[in-house]
């Protein structure tokens, strides 16, 4: 999993239902939405959206899209574009490298599930090449000026407006809504985002008041604090819980949003009430457990803690998309519900 970066259930479900009604009711006021739709959209475009890395020229509404990155795909997904290419999910991908909610949605819609191709160590610019994308979206991503510079000459490419990793989630959702001529549903998936995170918070008012801290330690030594901005942090902020103080203040690592601390700070954590963190498997988790400087943080000792080992849930709570939150919520609330009963009161 990348250290760097870091929903809605009734978005979904309109769109099924819409879908559903506009199928059985074949009336000519759903053919009238449907042409009205088509023209805003092409109205949209020509677009130019602008990166750290150069402009994107969209000269009109893109049909074979391609992602990098995290999170470009899903709300391409939920806009109702299904790409045809997609970064290959490596760390928390299924048997055939696809997230399941990534994979779930597109099963549901009807559409073919799309090619997949590595990034690492470098872009395989010639699967790319072969998917003969028309736009290639990648706002939340690690991609250089080198590997910008060739992506466009095989297409338009929306890369991060100012650092690498470091578009947050509603400014990755408006810029795909725009590269999409889809920016006021892109709006609507923004509020649905906030609306369902809120709902999950009130119905769990024993998650205020309760301070956390996230952190990175799956190498020996390692400690890293993820700090507001990044998505693991932002979930949980918006779930009730509060950043711990002597957390939030410690200065941000160059380019991150994350402070780079080492383990010999772990000190920093002693007034934290829920620490979250992630390891790769049971033996990553074993091997950092082990480290008494880490045994003996107080959140630890007492087993208001939540290590993910589960790489799907880490990944589905790492990204806050119109996918990925439901998918995480359901499986992620119980482990706080169980961490915040063994806070001290």
């Amino acid at each position: 999993m990348h250290t760097a970066p870091s929903f809605r259930r009734g978005a979904t479900l309109l769109t099924v239902v819409t879908a559903s009604a506009l199928l059985l009711s074949g009336c000519g006021s759903s053919a009238t939405s449907e042409t009205d739709a088509a023209a805003s959209d092409s109205a949209a475009f020509p677009v130019t959206i602008e990166s750290a890395l150069g402009d994107a020229v969209i000269p009109s509404e893109p049909k074979s899209v391609v992602t990098i990155g995290w999170g470009s795909a899903d709300t391409a997904i939920a806009l109702g574009t299904t790409p045809v290419g997609v970064e290959a999910a490596t760390w928390g991908g299924d048997e055939d490298q696809y997230f399941p909610w990534v994979r779930d949605a597109i099963v549901a819609k009807g559409d073919e599930l799309p090619a997949t191709f590595d990034v690492y160590p470098e872009i395989d610019v010639e699967a790319v090449l072969e998917l003969a994308p028309d736009l290639i979206l990648a706002p939340q991503s690690g991609i250089s000026e080198d590997e910008f510079t060739t992506l466009s000459e095989i297409a338009p490419v929306v890369a991060y407006p100012d650092t690498a990793w470091r578009t947050t989630w509603d400014e990755q959702i408006e810029i795909i809504g725009t590269a999409l001529g889809k920016s006021d549903e892109a709006a609507e998936l923004i509020a649905g985002i906030e609306e369902d995170i809120a709902a999950a918070a009130a119905e769990h008012p024993e998650f205020t008041d309760v301070s956390f801290a996230y952190v990175y330690a799956a190498e020996p030594g390692a400690l890293a604090l993820y700090q507001a901005g990044d998505p693991r942090v932002d979930l949980i902020s918006g779930l009730g819980l509060t950043m711990d103080e002597t957390v939030a203040d410690v200065p941000l690592t160059d380019g991150s949003f994350s402070s780079t601390v080492g383990l010999e700070r772990a000190d920093l954590l002693d007034d934290v009430d829920v620490l979250f963190t992630w390891f790769n498997d049971e033996e990553n988790q074993k091997l950092i457990e082990a480290q008494p400087l880490f045994a003996q943080i107080p959140a630890v000792e007492r087993g208001s803690y939540v290590p993910s080992v589960d790489n799907q849930l880490g990944m589905a709570s790492s990204m806050i998309t119109p996918l990925s939150v439901p998918w995480a919520l359901d499986k992620y609330i119980p482990f706080i519900e169980d961490a915040v009963t063994k806070v001290a009161k």
